[in-house]
Protein backbone atom coordinates (compact mmCIF):
# COMPACT_ATOMS: atom_id res chain seq x y z
CA UNK A 1 0.00 0.00 0.00
CA UNK A 2 1.05 3.60 -1.13
CA UNK A 3 1.72 5.54 2.01
CA UNK A 4 0.80 9.04 0.86
CA UNK A 5 3.63 11.92 1.85
CA UNK A 6 2.00 14.78 3.99
CA UNK A 7 2.56 18.30 2.14
CA UNK A 8 1.69 21.53 3.56
CA UNK A 9 1.63 24.95 2.04
CA UNK A 10 3.22 27.18 5.11
CA UNK A 11 2.74 31.00 4.36
CA UNK A 12 5.31 33.30 6.70
CA UNK A 13 4.70 36.90 7.67
CA UNK A 14 9.02 37.33 7.25
CA UNK A 15 11.76 35.09 6.35
CA UNK A 16 11.72 32.93 9.76
CA UNK A 17 15.17 32.41 10.16
CA UNK A 18 16.90 33.86 12.06
CA UNK A 19 14.11 33.41 14.74
CA UNK A 20 15.06 36.32 17.43
CA UNK A 21 11.53 37.59 18.22
CA UNK A 22 8.10 36.98 19.06
CA UNK A 23 6.13 35.33 16.02
CA UNK A 24 8.95 34.25 14.04
CA UNK A 25 9.84 32.06 16.56
CA UNK A 26 7.04 30.15 16.68
CA UNK A 27 7.59 29.90 12.78
CA UNK A 28 10.72 28.63 12.98
CA UNK A 29 10.28 25.94 15.40
CA UNK A 30 6.68 24.79 14.16
CA UNK A 31 8.57 23.94 10.95
CA UNK A 32 11.58 22.34 12.72
CA UNK A 33 8.97 20.25 14.94
CA UNK A 34 6.79 19.52 11.25
CA UNK A 35 9.59 18.54 9.42
CA UNK A 36 10.82 15.88 12.04
CA UNK A 37 6.91 14.83 11.90
CA UNK A 38 7.78 13.94 7.93
CA UNK A 39 5.75 16.51 7.03
CA UNK A 40 6.90 18.05 3.28
CA UNK A 41 6.87 21.49 3.68
CA UNK A 42 6.40 24.17 1.08
CA UNK A 43 7.88 27.39 2.54
CA UNK A 44 6.67 30.55 1.24
CA UNK A 45 7.93 34.11 2.94
CA UNK A 46 7.82 37.55 2.76
CA UNK A 47 10.90 39.48 3.07
CA UNK A 48 11.82 43.53 3.74
CA UNK A 49 15.83 43.40 4.58
CA UNK A 50 16.02 40.18 5.67
CA UNK A 51 18.60 37.85 3.25
CA UNK A 52 17.71 34.62 2.19
CA UNK A 53 18.34 31.84 5.00
CA UNK A 54 19.52 28.87 3.15
CA UNK A 55 18.74 26.64 6.64
CA UNK A 56 15.24 26.89 5.61
CA UNK A 57 16.20 24.19 2.53
CA UNK A 58 17.08 21.94 5.53
CA UNK A 59 13.18 21.53 6.78
CA UNK A 60 11.61 22.52 3.82
CA UNK A 61 11.18 21.11 -0.16
CA UNK A 62 10.77 24.18 -1.04
CA UNK A 63 11.11 27.78 -0.06
CA UNK A 64 9.32 30.79 -2.05
CA UNK A 65 10.76 34.40 -1.36
CA UNK A 66 8.35 37.49 -2.07
CA UNK A 67 9.30 41.13 -1.54
CA UNK A 68 6.73 43.16 0.29
CA UNK A 69 5.04 46.03 -1.91
CA UNK A 70 5.60 49.45 -0.68
CA UNK A 71 4.19 50.17 2.74
CA UNK A 72 3.66 54.15 1.75
CA UNK A 73 1.40 52.83 -0.76
CA UNK A 74 -0.52 50.37 1.29
CA UNK A 75 -1.35 52.84 3.47
CA UNK A 76 -3.93 54.38 1.08
CA UNK A 77 -5.62 50.77 1.13
CA UNK A 78 -9.09 49.94 2.52
CA UNK A 79 -6.86 46.90 4.22
CA UNK A 80 -4.46 46.64 6.83
CA UNK A 81 -0.71 47.88 5.44
CA UNK A 82 0.40 44.77 7.13
CA UNK A 83 -1.99 42.94 4.87
CA UNK A 84 -1.71 45.13 2.28
CA UNK A 85 1.97 45.08 1.80
CA UNK A 86 1.74 41.29 1.12
CA UNK A 87 -0.63 41.23 -1.53
CA UNK A 88 1.08 39.14 -4.19
CA UNK A 89 -0.81 37.13 -7.08
CA UNK A 90 2.51 34.88 -7.77
CA UNK A 91 2.21 33.98 -4.22
CA UNK A 92 -1.67 32.73 -5.01
CA UNK A 93 -0.53 31.06 -8.21
CA UNK A 94 2.13 29.21 -6.41
CA UNK A 95 -0.70 27.87 -3.42
CA UNK A 96 -2.99 27.10 -6.02
CA UNK A 97 -0.25 24.96 -8.34
CA UNK A 98 0.11 22.23 -5.32
CA UNK A 99 -2.92 20.96 -3.62
CA UNK A 100 -2.00 20.73 -0.12
CA UNK A 101 -2.97 22.54 2.55
CA UNK A 102 -2.23 26.28 3.42
CA UNK A 103 -1.02 27.42 6.81
CA UNK A 104 -1.28 31.42 6.95
CA UNK A 105 1.30 32.78 9.41
CA UNK A 106 -0.89 35.46 10.76
CA UNK A 107 -3.40 37.38 9.92
CA UNK A 108 -0.87 39.58 8.32
CA UNK A 109 -0.33 36.95 5.42
CA UNK A 110 -4.49 35.74 4.37
CA UNK A 111 -4.88 38.11 1.56
CA UNK A 112 -5.10 35.42 -0.85
CA UNK A 113 -8.39 34.41 1.04
CA UNK A 114 -10.03 37.35 0.39
CA UNK A 115 -11.20 37.24 -3.55
CA UNK A 116 -9.97 33.50 -3.95
CA UNK A 117 -11.22 30.14 -3.86
CA UNK A 118 -8.85 27.43 -2.93
CA UNK A 119 -9.91 23.54 -3.44
CA UNK A 120 -7.57 22.46 -0.02
CA UNK A 121 -8.09 22.98 3.28
CA UNK A 122 -6.94 26.79 4.74
CA UNK A 123 -5.99 27.60 7.82
CA UNK A 124 -4.72 30.96 9.80
CA UNK A 125 -2.28 30.59 12.69
CA UNK A 126 -3.52 33.30 15.20
CA UNK A 127 -0.34 35.42 16.18
CA UNK A 128 -2.85 37.50 18.39
CA UNK A 129 -6.14 39.62 18.32
CA UNK A 130 -5.00 41.91 15.93
CA UNK A 131 -7.10 44.48 16.26
CA UNK A 132 -6.31 44.69 20.15
CA UNK A 133 -2.28 44.15 19.72
CA UNK A 134 -2.45 47.73 17.36
CA UNK A 135 -4.54 48.86 19.60
CA UNK A 136 -2.31 48.26 22.54
CA UNK A 137 0.52 49.42 20.41
CA UNK A 138 -1.25 53.25 19.96
CA UNK A 139 -1.83 53.39 23.53
CA UNK A 140 1.71 52.50 24.73
CA UNK A 141 3.14 55.04 21.39
CA UNK A 142 4.02 58.66 21.97
CA UNK A 143 4.73 59.66 18.48
CA UNK A 144 1.72 61.04 17.20
CA UNK A 145 2.14 60.05 13.72
CA UNK A 146 3.04 56.26 15.17
CA UNK A 147 -0.02 56.61 17.42
CA UNK A 148 -2.51 57.63 14.42
CA UNK A 149 -1.23 54.48 12.11
CA UNK A 150 -1.32 51.91 14.94
CA UNK A 151 -5.16 53.27 15.30
CA UNK A 152 -6.07 53.14 11.74
CA UNK A 153 -4.52 49.66 11.32
CA UNK A 154 -6.45 48.90 14.12
CA UNK A 155 -10.07 49.74 12.76
CA UNK A 156 -8.55 48.05 9.34
CA UNK A 157 -8.09 44.81 11.11
CA UNK A 158 -11.36 44.79 12.93
CA UNK A 159 -12.91 44.92 9.71
CA UNK A 160 -10.44 42.23 7.93
CA UNK A 161 -11.15 39.97 10.73
CA UNK A 162 -14.16 38.74 8.47
CA UNK A 163 -11.29 36.63 6.72
CA UNK A 164 -11.59 33.98 9.15
CA UNK A 165 -15.11 32.82 8.50
CA UNK A 166 -13.29 31.45 4.85
CA UNK A 167 -10.84 29.50 7.07
CA UNK A 168 -11.10 25.65 7.81
CA UNK A 169 -9.45 26.58 10.95
CA UNK A 170 -7.92 29.41 13.59
CA UNK A 171 -5.35 28.07 15.45
CA UNK A 172 -4.69 30.29 18.57
CA UNK A 173 -2.02 30.63 20.32
CA UNK A 174 -3.07 31.22 24.19
CA UNK A 175 -6.09 30.08 26.24
CA UNK A 176 -7.28 33.56 26.52
CA UNK A 177 -7.23 34.22 22.63
CA UNK A 178 -8.86 31.19 22.08
CA UNK A 179 -11.93 31.84 24.47
CA UNK A 180 -12.17 34.77 22.22
CA UNK A 181 -12.05 33.12 18.60
CA UNK A 182 -14.31 30.69 19.87
CA UNK A 183 -16.72 32.92 21.04
CA UNK A 184 -16.85 34.24 17.75
CA UNK A 185 -16.07 31.20 15.31
CA UNK A 186 -17.01 28.10 17.21
CA UNK A 187 -15.48 25.22 17.11
CA UNK A 188 -12.97 26.26 13.71
CA UNK A 189 -11.11 27.14 17.10
CA UNK A 190 -8.74 25.57 18.12
CA UNK A 191 -5.58 26.01 20.98
CA UNK A 192 -2.18 25.37 19.82
CA UNK A 193 0.39 26.13 22.36
CA UNK A 194 3.40 28.51 20.91
CA UNK A 195 6.55 26.83 19.35
CA UNK A 196 9.58 27.59 20.56
CA UNK A 197 13.70 26.42 20.68
CA UNK A 198 13.99 25.42 24.69
CA UNK A 199 12.41 22.06 25.51
CA UNK A 200 14.40 20.92 29.05
CA UNK A 201 15.59 23.78 31.69
CA UNK A 202 18.86 25.34 31.34
CA UNK A 203 21.82 24.63 33.74
CA UNK A 204 22.51 27.43 35.89
CA UNK A 205 25.04 27.81 37.96
CA UNK A 206 25.84 29.27 41.74
CA UNK A 207 23.58 31.79 42.92
CA UNK A 208 23.42 35.65 41.68
CA UNK A 209 22.53 38.85 42.29
CA UNK A 210 21.54 40.57 39.67
CA UNK A 211 17.93 41.31 37.50
CA UNK A 212 17.16 41.59 34.04
CA UNK A 213 14.77 42.02 31.71
CA UNK A 214 14.91 41.19 27.77
CA UNK A 215 12.24 42.30 24.52
CA UNK A 216 13.00 43.64 21.11
CA UNK A 217 13.25 47.26 21.82
CA UNK A 218 11.78 48.50 18.44
CA UNK A 219 8.29 47.72 20.10
CA UNK A 220 6.94 50.71 21.64
CA UNK A 221 5.11 47.93 24.33
CA UNK A 222 8.80 47.05 24.84
CA UNK A 223 9.93 50.57 25.29
CA UNK A 224 7.49 51.31 27.93
CA UNK A 225 7.99 48.12 29.73
CA UNK A 226 11.84 48.73 29.46
CA UNK A 227 11.66 52.39 30.88
CA UNK A 228 8.75 51.22 33.54
CA UNK A 229 11.27 48.74 34.99
CA UNK A 230 14.23 51.21 34.96
CA UNK A 231 12.00 53.50 37.05
CA UNK A 232 11.56 50.87 39.46
CA UNK A 233 15.38 49.95 39.53
CA UNK A 234 17.63 52.86 38.93
CA UNK A 235 20.33 54.11 41.40
CA UNK A 236 19.13 51.28 43.73
CA UNK A 237 20.52 48.80 45.42
CA UNK A 238 20.41 45.74 42.51
CA UNK A 239 22.53 45.81 38.94
CA UNK A 240 19.66 45.56 36.37
CA UNK A 241 20.44 44.37 32.91
CA UNK A 242 18.64 45.13 29.92
CA UNK A 243 18.81 43.29 27.20
CA UNK A 244 17.46 44.13 23.80
CA UNK A 245 18.83 43.99 19.75
CA UNK A 246 18.84 47.62 19.76
CA UNK A 247 18.20 50.68 21.96
CA UNK A 248 16.72 53.67 21.74
CA UNK A 249 18.95 56.76 22.08
CA UNK A 250 16.42 57.94 24.67
CA UNK A 251 16.63 55.09 26.74
CA UNK A 252 20.86 54.44 26.31
CA UNK A 253 21.16 58.51 27.83
CA UNK A 254 18.86 56.92 30.54
CA UNK A 255 20.77 53.91 31.39
CA UNK A 256 24.11 55.89 31.10
CA UNK A 257 23.07 58.73 33.32
CA UNK A 258 22.34 55.22 36.08
CA UNK A 259 25.17 53.62 37.89
CA UNK A 260 23.75 50.51 38.13
CA UNK A 261 21.51 49.51 34.77
CA UNK A 262 23.68 48.26 31.87
CA UNK A 263 22.25 47.46 28.18
CA UNK A 264 23.12 43.95 26.88
CA UNK A 265 23.09 43.48 23.09
CA UNK A 266 20.91 39.92 22.50
CA UNK A 267 21.79 40.04 18.92
CA UNK A 268 24.15 37.84 19.61
CA UNK A 269 22.61 34.08 20.95
CA UNK A 270 25.28 33.64 23.08
CA UNK A 271 25.06 36.93 25.10
CA UNK A 272 21.65 35.98 25.85
CA UNK A 273 22.77 32.66 27.34
CA UNK A 274 24.77 34.71 29.81
CA UNK A 275 22.10 37.47 30.82
CA UNK A 276 20.13 33.91 31.91
CA UNK A 277 23.25 32.88 33.15
CA UNK A 278 23.80 36.08 35.42
CA UNK A 279 20.79 37.12 36.31
CA UNK A 280 19.00 36.11 39.81
CA UNK A 281 15.89 37.24 39.07
CA UNK A 282 13.93 37.95 35.86
CA UNK A 283 11.24 40.75 35.26
CA UNK A 284 8.29 40.51 32.77
CA UNK A 285 6.50 43.68 32.06
CA UNK A 286 3.70 44.37 29.49
CA UNK A 287 0.97 46.80 28.79
CA UNK A 288 -1.07 44.56 26.42
CA UNK A 289 -2.55 41.26 27.65
CA UNK A 290 -2.22 39.62 23.83
CA UNK A 291 -0.78 36.20 22.62
CA UNK A 292 1.67 34.83 24.74
CA UNK A 293 5.41 36.17 25.20
CA UNK A 294 8.00 34.43 24.41
CA UNK A 295 10.11 36.02 26.45
CA UNK A 296 8.01 34.67 28.75
CA UNK A 297 8.49 30.70 28.26
CA UNK A 298 12.00 31.50 27.53
CA UNK A 299 12.95 32.97 31.07
CA UNK A 300 11.01 29.96 32.52
CA UNK A 301 12.86 27.36 30.83
CA UNK A 302 16.15 29.18 31.11
CA UNK A 303 16.11 31.55 33.99
CA UNK A 304 15.71 31.42 37.58
CA UNK A 305 12.90 33.37 39.55
CA UNK A 306 10.05 35.49 37.58
CA UNK A 307 8.45 38.64 38.76
CA UNK A 308 5.62 39.79 36.17
CA UNK A 309 2.56 41.54 36.01
CA UNK A 310 -1.02 40.57 35.80
CA UNK A 311 -0.92 41.11 31.96
CA UNK A 312 1.92 39.20 31.27
CA UNK A 313 0.84 36.27 33.19
CA UNK A 314 -2.92 35.88 33.10
CA UNK A 315 -5.02 33.14 31.71
CA UNK A 316 -1.64 31.80 30.66
CA UNK A 317 -1.98 28.62 32.80
CA UNK A 318 1.91 29.54 34.05
CA UNK A 319 0.36 31.99 36.67
CA UNK A 320 2.06 29.86 39.45
CA UNK A 321 5.08 29.94 38.46
CA UNK A 322 5.76 33.39 38.32
CA UNK A 323 5.60 36.37 41.37
CA UNK A 324 2.67 38.47 40.72
CA UNK A 325 3.49 42.87 40.87
CA UNK A 326 2.21 45.70 39.32
CA UNK A 327 3.40 48.77 41.55
CA UNK A 328 6.82 49.84 41.97
CA UNK A 329 6.74 48.74 45.94
CA UNK A 330 5.14 45.59 44.57
CA UNK A 331 8.00 45.00 42.59
CA UNK A 332 10.63 45.98 45.37
CA UNK A 333 9.12 43.49 47.81
CA UNK A 334 8.99 40.52 45.53
CA UNK A 335 12.93 41.19 44.84
CA UNK A 336 13.92 41.48 48.42
CA UNK A 337 12.54 38.77 49.06
CA UNK A 338 13.76 36.34 45.65
CA UNK A 339 17.29 38.54 45.36
CA UNK A 340 18.90 35.68 47.76
CA UNK A 341 16.93 33.21 47.50
CA UNK A 342 18.08 30.01 45.96
CA UNK A 343 16.66 28.24 42.86
CA UNK A 344 16.17 24.82 43.90
CA UNK A 345 15.61 21.53 41.84
CA UNK A 346 12.08 21.83 43.11
CA UNK A 347 11.07 24.66 41.26
CA UNK A 348 12.84 23.32 38.41
CA UNK A 349 10.21 20.34 38.70
CA UNK A 350 7.59 22.00 39.09
CA UNK A 351 8.33 24.41 35.90
CA UNK A 352 8.86 21.46 33.84
CA UNK A 353 5.63 19.79 34.87
CA UNK A 354 3.87 22.89 33.88
CA UNK A 355 5.13 23.27 30.58
CA UNK A 356 4.42 19.80 29.50
CA UNK A 357 1.87 21.47 27.33
CA UNK A 358 4.32 23.25 25.47
CA UNK A 359 6.66 20.90 24.12
CA UNK A 360 6.92 21.28 20.53
CA UNK A 361 7.09 17.73 19.37
CA UNK A 362 3.72 17.06 20.73
CA UNK A 363 2.19 19.91 19.49
CA UNK A 364 3.68 19.33 15.66
CA UNK A 365 1.57 15.64 16.32
CA UNK A 366 -1.45 17.74 17.29
CA UNK A 367 -0.95 20.31 14.89
CA UNK A 368 -0.73 17.65 12.04
CA UNK A 369 -3.85 15.56 12.94
CA UNK A 370 -6.01 19.05 12.80
CA UNK A 371 -4.02 20.04 8.66
CA UNK A 372 -4.50 16.36 7.52
CA UNK A 373 -7.91 15.24 9.20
Amino acid sequence: MKILTAKLHIVSFEVPFPANYGGIIDVFYKIKALHAQDVEIYLHCFYTTRAEAKILESYCKKVHYYKRNSLFISLFSKLPVLVKSRANKLLIRHLKELNAPILFEGLHTAYPLVQNHFLQNTFVRAHNIEHDYYEGLANSENSFWKKLFYKSEAKKLAHFEDVYKKTTGILSISPYEQDYFYKKYGEKAQYLPVFHEATKSQKLSGKKHKIAYHGDLRISDNIKAANFIIDIYANGPYELLIGGNEIPNKMKNRINNTNNVRFIDISEPENLKILFEEAQIHILVTFQKTGIKLKLLNSLYKGRHIIANSPMIEDTGLENLCTLANSKDEFLAATKKLIHQKFSEDIKKLRMDALTPFDPQTNAVKLKKILFK
